[in-house]
């Protein structure tokens, strides 16, 4: 045991104070009321004071942190410093501090012999102070490790697409945008493994530096919802009974627990000892476990622990396992009914892999001797792209985005020229590309069927990140009346069973998928078990018209204008086109209509049917760090502050030529034209800026849309396979 002098309890206090935490004044009362009875107690039990009978004892501090439930009789620490102290050579002392950040402090100066600590904080202990593990919680059938779990309440849209077995539905992609309840900061089950799963995944991206751990509280917020609960210590929500209490309660709509943390607060028999929170138990849901995370530990520092001494502590608790009384006063105290011997790389050594993802944690196990901040994580970013020959050496050359990202990321950026949509997936699932962009109908196919990741979404001439199709009639039809009349017994959509209806050709969603999916989400088109078996014109033709037009590419009305073509010739009744197509095409370059356009005042919108999602940035998230993908997706947001300015003047500032870069107020001459940010999103991805984005955020709803229809999946995949 070291030799160093042991402070009494009242000092705990004061480095909790000093240690930079602030407090409410309730807080400070429960923490001083606290130690004050801990104090009491110690001099009860004749812990100080009594020199002669503490000769030939070994002394043993133990830290732990205090909370509000401490007061209670049977979880006060001091009766497990008492019954050591009693019944063995050790003099036990306990050590108060507020909070798990004030333990490893407490450890890394030597103020206290052992901590128990979840094996995040620990971990966290083991990379940047040294700290070693030694003893590991074990469960009652041996386990020295938990399964984590995402738990729901079991109505829940995420608990049904756990349980439909369709597995294009995936519970962890509808996380997105709902309350989450952890169970506290940096706290391992709570916070690091399911943020490590959701961005090491690709569900979630980075928001903020990569190199800064605080970046990890934007991206939570970010990703779930400005509500969703980081407790500080003391609060309702802190803990794993905090966080199961938040979801109970209806606070939150998933919480990240162990997974015995229901049977541990809300056992299904012993009715006297279930939390008054406690919902029937039916009522939560475990959605399939995201990591084998170790139990928590017993940590000390070997820089004041001496080695002769680790053996006889080790043995101190494992025997507290051994017996029921001491056993009892274990788990009352520190939550474990008994440990097993480990070490720090067998027990904790695994974690590096969890928590890789998360940002700024690679500063605890990455040695950067350089002091350089750590970005982007390779030597060359490859970029699968669908160009034409012709476009090489033009305004629209994509080299000329490969040389802005380089420029912004300090290393190659390289253009990987692909034939078609089927051949970037592959590339991306290779690692041959690192980047592809790609419309919505292989974004889909790409997210749902390979595994895929949506970093980033190119926004419209309108800086929307979608648009709409909408169904269209002449206006003086009963059709438009019905849409223009502010009357609410009438509605278009129950006129449009029955009518010859005209659609694009062009793709599967926007010329059937859409209009179909519109008509079974509101009631409209009822599906029964053989309607699985038609094809998606069968149920076109079934729903509207046997003689509704579904052109081949050389028929008439094939496309967007040759669908409004079909309702202005009256051949067909209603025509399914973009939101704006006729605003945009119906007057051609001479200032005329077009042959197929009446005049826009004679084109009446009957309704949005379905959305449409602008190009995606994809990435595999097996091969995409979360450092790089978050240097990559703030590169191309970049662009966003570029606008290339043309003999622009200014009062008595002169007159500017150059590319304009918003963010630091300053025209930069020597960059030409068609290398500027604007000009490279306009020219090169036909956008007008760049949005970040998830797969669920930018794809969910087009992805729902093709749920709804039979066969509408399988006719993407074949429309894809069909076009190349």
């Amino acid at each position: 045991m070291s030799g160093r002098l042991h402070k009494p309890l009242f000092t705990a206090g004061i480095m909790t104070t000093y240690g930079g935490f602030s407090k409410s004044p309730l807080r400070t009362k429960i923490l001083a009321s606290t130690i004050s009875i801990l104090l009491l107690s110690c001099v009860i039990s004749g812990c100080i004071g009594d020199e002669e009978g503490d000769q030939g004892r070994t002394p043993l501090v133990i830290a732990y942190e205090v909370s509000a439930d401490m007061l209670e009789s049977g979880s006060s620490p001091q009766i497990l410093a008492d019954h050591i102290s009693k019944n063995t050579n050790f003099d036990v002392s306990i050590y108060t501090v507020d909070s798990k950040v004030a333990m490893l402090e407490a450890l890394r100066f030597g103020n206290v012999d052992i901590a128990y600590m979840d094996s995040g904080n620990a971990w966290i202990g083991w990379n940047q102070y040294g700290l070693e593990a030694l003893a590991a919680d074990q469960k009652s059938d041996g386990r020295a490790y938990y399964n984590a779990h995402a738990w729901v309440l079991n109505d829940s849209e995420m608990a049904i697409a756990h349980s439909d077995s369709d597995p294009l539905t995936n519970p962890f992609s509808l996380m997105e945008g709902k309350t989450s309840c952890h169970t506290g900061w940096l706290e391992s089950v709570g916070m690091m493994l399911p943020m490590g799963f959701l961005l090491g995944l690709g569900y979630a991206n980075v928001l903020g530096d990569p190199n800064d751990i605080e970046s990890l509280r934007g991206t939570i917020h970010g990703f779930f919802s400005e509500d969703s609960s980081i407790p500080e210590p003391g609060t309702p929500y802190y803990g794993l009974s905090g966080a199961l209490k938040c979801l109970s309660e209806g606070s939150g709509q998933i919480a990240f627990l162990k997974d015995n943390t229901i049977s541990d607060y809300c056992p299904g028999e012993e009715i006297d000892q279930r939390e008054d929170w406690c919902l029937e138990n039916s009522r939560y849901v475990a959605l399939p476990s995201f990591a084998k995370a170790p139990s928590d530990v017993f940590v000390y520092n070997p820089d004041y622990l001496q080695n002769e001494s680790i053996g006889d502590v080790m043995n101190l608790l494992m025997s507290l396992g051994e017996e029921q009384d001491s056993s009892d006063i274990l788990f009352n105290t520190f939550g474990t009914k008994g440990v097993v011997e480990t070490n720090s790389d067998d027990h904790l050594g695994i974690y590096s892999s969890f928590v890789s993802s998360i940002p700024g944690i690679s500063a605890y196990y990455v040695d950067d001797e350089d002091g350089e901040e750590i970005t982007i994580s390779l030597e060359e970013v490859r970029i699968a792209f669908q160009t034409l020959e012709t476009s090489n050496g033009t305004e629209r050359d994509p080299s000329l985005l490969a040389d802005f990202l380089s420029s912004e990321l300090g290393v190659n950026v390289s253009i990987l020229h692909v034939e078609s949509d089927s051949e970037a997936i592959s590339s991306l699932e290779s690692g041959d590309a690192h980047l592809a962009f790609m419309g919505h109908m292989a974004s889909a196919i790409g997210w749902k069927t390979s595994g895929l990741a949506v970093l980033a979404a190119i926004q419209n001439d309108d800086q929307k990140l979608s648009s709409q199709v909408s169904g269209w009639a002449l206006s003086d039809s009963e059709l438009a009346s019905y849409t223009t009349d502010d009357v609410e017994s009438t509605n278009p959509f129950d006129l449009i069973s029955g009518m010859v209806s005209c659609h694009t050709g062009t793709d599967p969603y926007s010329s059937l998928i859409a209009p179909l999916s519109h008509m079974i989400s509101n009631g409209y088109l009822v599906m029964h078990e053989d309607s699985e078996s038609n094809s998606l014109d069968d149920l076109v033709r079934s729903y509207f018209n046997d003689d509704s037009v579904i052109p081949s590419p050389d028929g008439p009305y094939y496309g967007e204008s040759g669908a409004i073509r079909c309702i202005s010739e009256e051949y067909g009744q209603i025509a399914f086109v973009g939101e704006n197509f006729i605003d945009e095409h119906c007057i051609d370059d001479s200032g005329n209509n077009a042959d197929w356009c009446l005049g826009t005042d004679n084109y009446t919108s009957i309704g949005e049917l379905g959305i449409i999602p602008t190009t995606s940035v994809l990435y595999n998230p097996e091969i995409l760090d979360t450092r790089s993908r978050t240097s990559i997706i703030n590169a191309l947001i970049d662009m966003n502050y570029d606008m290339y300015l043309e003999n622009y003047s200014r009062p008595g500032m002169g007159t500017y030529t150059g590319c304009y870069d918003i963010s630091v107020h300053k025209v930069f001459d020597e960059i030409p034209k068609e290398s500027c940010g604007d000009e490279i999103l306009k020219n090169v991805l036909d956008g007008s800026g760049v949005a970040r984005a998830t797969s669920q955020g930018h794809l969910g709803q087009f992805s729902d849309n093709l749920m709804l229809v039979p066969g509408a999946f399988e006719a993407l995949v074949g429309h894809l396979t069909n076009v190349e």
